[in-house]
């Protein structure tokens, strides 16, 4: 009998109860925009970061304390690390979160009466490593902010490219020889990159007798923003329980992919790049909120606009909602008949607002991102959930008239 009455009153009332699973929609389908991006956001930023930079940087463990001691930010010291040292770095438990990485040996050659800073690295190197994966790592990924004229440097060959200001100051074109070397490009990076040389690794250690040597190895990773845990971490990592031990070594916190490179690097320190790693984490903490508290707001949107529509639904029905009463119907199955019409409505609504929501989250994936994002089944419970609680909570004033209504008076037209 239940069933029939609510087929019956679903029925009859298609227009108000059409008006409610828009509703629903609605607010439903930038709810679950928003979360799958959320979700799937973190790597893709990241990842969109990694444009300004590497967030750690390996150096040896004398160079590094003598910058710590005299405030320098360089690493030119006379101490090196071993040429494969670059390859470890790939060995650590989060070696997938290592999107990229390259050596770097800081030199000088003199050219006439001028000292030149010559910088040997990887451009856009292959790599078979030995845990029989391959990688394609170097500059041209570390440093994609920078603007080339002509090209850089094959890294099996004897070329170099020179910064802007470097080049201006020797008076030197693409096409001319820097020493041994052949200008393949001249490179406009806006810092202190423009004052300098870049040439293969290999041949620069040739030239300057530090074959098998590197200064430093700047390292780009994914990582989780930092928390209480993280920075209780890297001050002091003895300082962790066993199970926070766990969780921070087995999160991709900056910090414990720190540690983990010098657990496999015993004679180099990892430094972090804190304007590069700070700025990571608090854009993605930042824009998570946004996408929160925009669901938030969709969410209480839609409490507003449900509680009015079945109001005006309950008024509109009163008469009949009261006779239910007169022929025996208490309080509570009264509510119940309504919510569940109106639940109904709702979780239609829903439905058609998830998928709209999918779609909506690749638009903002490919415009933002330019990529697809992945639709993630944990918002699936959730927005099963934010169907319920919204219909309760926009039924909550109709509930409150209900209980007011007194057949006696509704029925005689007062």
């Amino acid at each position: 009998m239940f069933f029939r009455a609510l087929f019956a009153a679903l029925m009859r009332r298609n227009r108000s109860l059409a008006m409610l699973a828009l509703t629903m929609a609605l607010g439903v389908s930038l709810a679950t925009a928003m979360l799958n991006v959320m979700f799937d956001m973190g790597d893709k930023i990241n990842q969109e970061l990694k444009a300004y930079g590497a967030n750690l940087t390996v150096m040896p463990k004398t160079s590094s304390i003598l910058a710590d001691l005299y405030n320098a930010g360089d690493t030119k010291a006379n101490q090196y690390l071993p040429y494969d040292d670059v390859f470890r770095v790939k060995e650590i438990f989060w070696a997938h979160n290592i999107v990229d990485f390259a050596p770097f040996l800081d030199t000088n050659i003199t050219i006439g009466s001028e000292d030149v800073p010559l910088i040997g690295t990887w451009f856009a190197r292959h790599i078979d490593l030995p845990t029989g994966d391959s990688v394609d790592a170097g500059i041209v990924g570390l440093k994609s902010w920078w603007s080339v004229s002509g090209r850089l440097p094959d890294d099996n060959n004897s070329e170099v490219a020179l910064g802007k200001r470097l080049a201006n100051k020797l008076d030197l074109n693409i096409g001319a020889q820097l020493g041994d070397l052949l200008i393949v490009g001249i490179i406009d990076s806006g810092d202190s990159d423009s004052d300098k040389a870049f040439a293969p690794i290999e041949i620069v250690g040739k030239l300057t007798n530090n074959v098998g040597r590197i200064s430093y190895i700047s390292v780009s990773a994914l990582t989780t923003p930092e928390n209480e845990l993280s920075r209780r971490a890297a001050t002091d990592p003895r300082s962790l329980t066993t199970t926070e031990w766990d969780t921070w070594y087995c999160t991709a916190y900056i910090s414990a992919i720190a540690y983990q490179l010098e657990e496999v690097l015993p004679q180099a320190r990892v430094k972090q790049v804190m304007q590069v790693s700070q700025s990571e984490g608090a854009i993605l903490s930042k824009i998570q909120l946004l996408m929160l508290l925009l669901t938030i707001l969709s969410l209480l949107c839609s409490v507003l606009g449900i509680s009015n529509l079945v109001t005006a639904n309950v008024l509109e029905r009163s008469t009949e909602l009261a006779l239910l009463k007169a022929l025996g119907a208490n309080d509570f199955q009264v509510s119940m008949a309504v919510f569940v019409e109106v639940l109904s409505a709702t979780f239609a609504g829903g439905l058609v607002g998830y998928g709209l929501g999918l779609i909506f989250a690749q638009i903002v994936g490919q415009s933002v991102f330019g990529m697809w994002t992945e639709p993630k089944l944990v918002v699936i419970p959730l927005v099963v959930a934010m169907t319920l609680v919204v219909t309760l909570f926009g039924s909550l004033p109709a509930s409150k008239m209900i209980l007011k209504l007194h057949p006696a008076e509704v029925l005689h037209g007062r």
